[in-house]
C-alpha cells in the first residue's frame, strides 16, 4: 500500500492518520477536509466555546511532522474504487479511510435556523447569545441541553421545543428524562409539542401557535455524511456498514467516527455512535485493519454531558438491559444502572457521581454481574456489587 487517503479532517480523521503512522506506514497519507480549519474537537463547540471560556478546541496534531498532504476546504463528491473525486480533481488511493462524520438534521420553513455542529456555528451562535435575547431551541437532547444551559447563564430568554414528553427521551428514554427535567427552571419548557416550521421572527407549531425568538437552533439529531457515497458500490444503511473490524464492504477500505455503523460483537447489534470516544479510539482499529492486522473493535460506548450546573456521563447500550436500578437521590446526585434478566450489567447513566460511571464502564467491559439488592443503596460502590 503506497497511498493512504482519508476523507473527513474530524477527529476520527486526524487519529487515524497518527494511527497509520504509529503503527509504521511509510507511505503517502492524503487527508482531505471539508471545512477551511485545521482539526478540531467538536464537544468544546457547545461547552467551552458556546459559553465564552475558549475560543478554539483544536486538536494537538502536527500533520506536517506526520507528513501528510492536507487538503482543508476541498469536499469529496463521488467515489469509485481506486478513485476519491473531489471538487479539487480526482485523488487516487491504495487504501481509503472514510471519516467524513454526520451533519446536522434542519426543520422546514424560510427562516433563519442555526444548528451547532462547527467551530463557525459556535462562534456564530455565541454572539447572538446576549442578555434579553429571545432564544427558541428545538429540541431537548444532549445539544438541546447544552446550548439551553449557555443560552439561560447568558442571560437569555430560553423557549425549549421538544416533540416528545420528557428531556433526553430518544437519548436515554423517558423515565430517566423525567429525572432531568426540573433542571429548566427559568426555561419555557413545551413538552409533546411538535414544529411546523422556522420562520422569519420565531417558529410555528403545528397547533398553529408562532412562538417569537431572535435566535432558533435547531438540534433534532444528525443523520451521517454519506451522500457522496450514494453511488459508490459500498454498503450503506444508517452510515458506513463496516464488521467489527470496522472493514468496509468496498476492498481497502476502512470507515471510522461517526458515519461508521460496526456490528458489536459486546452487544449483538449494528451501532453508529455518534460520540467523541468513539472518534478518539475506533481509528487505532480502522488503521489496523487497513494495514492487514486482525484487530476487533468491542467498545463500551461512552459519552458525556454538562448541563445546568451537572455533569452527566453514559457508558454502555442501554437497549440490552431489562430493567433499570436507581441509585442515589433525585433530587441531588444520583445514578441509573441498566440490567439483563440475570443480572448482567449494560449501561450506567451517573448524574454528578463519577466513581459509578467509571467502575460501571469496567463492569459492562468485563461482563459483570451485579446483586441487585446491594446495587440500590448509592453507599454501596458498583465495584462492591460485583457477584
Amino acid at each position: 500500500m503506497d497511498h493512504v487517503v482519508v476523507v473527513g479532517a474530524g477527529l476520527a480523521g486526524v487519529r487515524t492518520v497518527e494511527a497509520l503512522r504509529g503503527r509504521g506506514f511509510g507511505g503517502r497519507i492524503t487527508l482531505i477536509g471539508q471545512e477551511r480549519h485545521r482539526p478540531y474537537d467538536r464537544p468544546p463547540l457547545s461547552k467551552s466555546v458556546l459559553l465564552g471560556e475558549a475560543d478554539t478546541s483544536f486538536v494537538d496534531t502536527d500533520l506536517a511532522a506526520l507528513d501528510v498532504a492536507f487538503l482543508p476546504g476541498v469536499c469529496a463528491k463521488a467515489l469509485r474504487e481506486g478513485v476519491v473525486e473531489t471538487t479539487e480533481g480526482e485523488i487516487g488511493y491504495d487504501g481509503l479511510v472514510i471519516a467524513t462524520g454526520s451533519e446536522p438534521i434542519r426543520l422546514p420553513g424560510d427562516g433563519p435556523q442555526h444548528v451547532l455542529r462547527t467551530l463557525d456555528d459556535a462562534h456564530e451562535l455565541r454572539a447572538m447569545l446576549v442578555p434579553g435575547a429571545r432564544v427558541a431551541i428545538i429540541g431537548a437532547g444532549w445539544i438541546g441541553a447544552e446550548v439551553a444551559t449557555a443560552a439561560r447563564r447568558a442571560g437569555c430568554a430560553v423557549t425549549v421545543i421538544e416533540a416528545a414528553g420528557t428531556p433526553l427521551a430518544t437519548a436515554v428514554g423517558t423515565e430517566i428524562g423525567a429525572r432531568t427535567q426540573r433542571w429548566y427552571e427559568g426555561i419555557d419548557l413545551r413538552l409533546n409539542t411538535m414544529v411546523r416550521s422556522v420562520d422569519e421572527g420565531g417558529v410555528r407549531l403545528v397547533d398553529g401557535e408562532f412562538v417569537e425568538a431572535h435566535v432558533v437552533v435547531t438540534g433534532i439529531g444528525v443523520r451521517p455524511a454519506v451522500e457522496w457515497l450514494a453511488d459508490a458500490d459500498i454498503d450503506l444503511h444508517n452510515g458506513v456498514v463496516v464488521d467489527e473490524h470496522l472493514r468496509a464492504s468496498l476492498p481497502h477500505t476502512v470507515a471510522v467516527g461517526d458515519c461508521a455503523a460496526w456490528w458489536s460483537r459486546r452487544f449483538h447489534t449494528r451501532l453508529r455512535i455518534e460520540h467523541w470516544d468513539t472518534a478518539l479510539n475506533a481509528p487505532e482499529v480502522a488503521a489496523a485493519t487497513l494495514l492487514g492486522e486482525d484487530t476487533v473493535y468491542d467498545p463500551v460506548p461512552y459519552f458525556w454531558s454538562e448541563q445546568f450546573g451537572h455533569m452527566v456521563q453514559y457508558a454502555g447500550h442501554h437497549p440490552a438491559g431489562e430493567r433499570l436500578i436507581y441509585r442515589g437521590d433525585p433530587e441531588g446526585k444520583w445514578s441509573a444502572v441498566w440490567l439483563t434478566a440475570d443480572d448482567a450489567i449494560v449501561a450506567v447513566l451517573a448524574v454528578d457521581r463519577p466513581r459509578d460511571l467509571v467502575q460501571g464502564r469496567r463492569i459492562i467491559a468485563a461482563g459483570g454481574r451485579l446483586d441487585a439488592e446491594r446495587l440500590v443503596d448509592p453507599d454501596v460502590s458498583l465495584r462492591d456489587c460485583v457477584v
